[in-house]
């Protein structure tokens, strides 16, 4: 195994010289080393290489060596990996937390729902609330997700686009048991929260929508206001279809002029 070559020696207590190889390549300098290892490991898991996973997670800089370290964790027997990522969960590092979450997801143990606690949902870091909220969604039972929606709606409104778009992408994933509460966000005197609220219950309906297209048509709704909208919802409706982009028009000029103000 040439690649293990370029590697200097790191303390490990793995055991054999062909773990401890590894071992030493997983901290290489090369990313695609780094890479490389983990698939080895694995390819071929052992038990021995759970702590080395769990540490290398929480400060490898690189995506896709990432993303490596933790299909290799899946690898693993969950009886002792599904512990191990717990205590990271606590951990001071936002990164750290944020790969556990992932790999939790990857594993997708219903049994892990309860660790994803209100702090995680509304982590300070957006990394780690965006990750938590996609575990939440794979990992939360039925009758709970009434209680998720509840939560992760107070984040509309909040946070850069990415942070948005994930989101909003959770609360669509999760069905309709979202509508009632995204109908009362859509009503909040907050433009961004309405909107946001808006454009994720457009998403939920069309997924094919793009999240642009659903911000600039939930912020036109929310500029005309509720009777405004429904006006210009009806004129769409009644209109003949050569007629149609005009009463679009109106309804977008109309929104532009009310903003305006």
């Amino acid at each position: 195994m040439p690649w293990v070559q370029e590697v200097a020696p790191i303390n490990t207590t793995i055991g054999t010289p062909q773990n401890t190889r590894v071992a030493n390549a997983l901290s290489a300098e090369d990313s695609s080393v780094r890479l490389q290892a983990a698939l080895a490991v694995g390819s071929n898991p052992d038990p021995g290489f759970l702590e080395t996973l769990v540490e290398r997670c929480a400060v490898e800089p690189d995506f896709f060596v990432r993303d490596m370290l933790s299909w290799a964790l899946t690898r693993l027997p969950p009886e002792i990996t599904l512990p191990r990522i717990r205590r990271e969960l606590d951990s001071q590092r936002t990164q750290a937390r944020s790969q556990a979450l992932h790999t939790l997801s990857k594993i997708g143990d219903k049994g892990a729902w309860a660790w994803i606690t209100r702090d995680l949902l509304h982590d300070a870091d957006d990394e780690v609330a965006r990750t938590a909220w996609r575990v939440a969604v794979v990992l939360v039972p039925e009758d709970e997700k009434e209680g998720l929606v509840e939560e992760l709606v107070t984040r509309l409104g909040r946070g850069d686009r990415d942070a948005r778009l994930s989101l909003s992408r959770a609360l669509a994933d999760l069905g309709d048991v979202t509508e009632p509460a995204l109908e009362r966000a859509a009503a909040n005197p907050d433009p961004e929260v309405a909107t946001h609220a808006r454009a994720t219950e457009l998403l939920r309906q069309n997924p094919e929508t793009g999240f642009d297209a659903a911000i600039d048509e939930a912020r036109r709704a929310v500029a005309l206001g509720p009777e405004g909208a429904a006006a210009a919802e009806a004129a769409a409706a009644a209109a003949a279809p050569g007629l149609a982009e005009t009463a679009e028009a109106a309804a977008s000029a109309k929104a532009a002029e009310i903003a305006d103000c």
